[in-house]
């Protein structure tokens, strides 16, 4: 069955969606559209590009997810260097690393920008600090003077994971000056909005998977040092948004995958958390599709 698909942002825990994706795709699930923020937007890619789970998977094996911390070279005390660089350049890494990596991947299935895959199919959230709004890309480019179908879609996923102060911030240029994005989780961290309206009849079933809990199930944050607030702090900021919009009409159509006891930002996870979270999502997935009615 084909379907419409969103995936949430949510850091390191989005591995969960591999697990969801091998169930959804041995269910013969296919899917028209994919749209998703921050680590959504990185598996929403990936799929687009024609990935299977299985594949994922292997690339997340291969893959050593502390190598995407990367930060800039300085003859200064690192300690001290961090701070600096955080001050001027707004992130403590450069994000190269990652979008290198996510550039590689998808050229190895023919995909560069976005004209590599159909009109309408693929859509990123990410934030404009400068004028205040949310971006969904390809279409917003448009109101920078960039023509969406032109834009690698790597440039458009590290937009949309670009953690504030974590990643240091796109910069994008365009007729209107220089704009700073960063993650798209600030705005809207699970976008169903995007492909579910109200008002009109669904072409066909939309599914959303969230790396949470639903609202009235979340426990209450332990924050005891500066990592934890963080942590918090952004897991408050893109989560209340969209929390507004969920129903209970359309909980029936979200799969929601626990991740507790992850840190979004433990690029540095074991194996056995690793998959571990992969199984999570496996089994809410299953648990899910019993009673889905779409």
């Amino acid at each position: 069955m084909e379907i419409d698909a969103v995936f949430s942002g949510g850091g390191v825990k989005g591995l969960a969606l591999i697990g969801a994706l091998e169930v959804l795709e041995k269910k013969g699930f296919t899917f028209k559209r994919l749209a998703g923020t921050s680590v959504g937007s990185i598996f929403a890619g990936l799929k687009a590009a024609g990935y299977t789970s299985s594949e994922m998977k292997q690339l997340l094996d291969a893959t050593d997810l502390g190598g995407f911390l990367d930060p800039r070279k300085t003859f200064l005390p690192m300690p001290l260097a961090k701070w600096l660089l955080l001050y001027w350049r707004l992130g403590l890494y450069r994000g190269a690393e990652f979008e290198e990596w996510l550039e590689k991947k998808l050229a190895a299935k023919g995909v560069y920008t976005f004209k590599d895959v159909p009109e309408g199919s693929l859509y990123f959230m990410a934030s404009d600090l400068s004028h205040n709004r949310l971006v969904v890309l390809p279409d917003d480019l448009e109101n920078y003077g960039i023509p969406p179908q032109t834009f690698p879609v790597a440039r458009a996923i590290r937009m949309s994971c670009s953690i504030p102060y974590f990643f240091e911030p796109v910069r994008l240029r365009s007729l209107e000056g220089t704009s700073i994005i960063v993650d798209g989780g600030v705005l809207s961290n699970f976008p169903m909005w995007l492909f579910v309206n109200p008002e009109e009849k669904r072409e066909r079933p939309v599914l959303g998977i969230t790396l949470s809990q639903k609202k009235f199930e979340q426990l209450k944050a332990n924050i005891q040092n500066a990592i934890q607030l963080f942590d918090a702090l952004f897991t408050t900021m893109k989560d209340a948004h969209d929390a507004r919009y969920i129903s209970r009409k359309l909980e029936k159509d979200i799969i929601f995958i626990p991740t507790e006891g992850i840190l979004s930002i433990d690029f540095k996870l074991t194996d056995e958390k690793k998959a571990a979270l992969i199984e999570s999502g496996r089994k809410k997935t299953e648990a899910f599709l019993k009673t889905w009615t779409y």
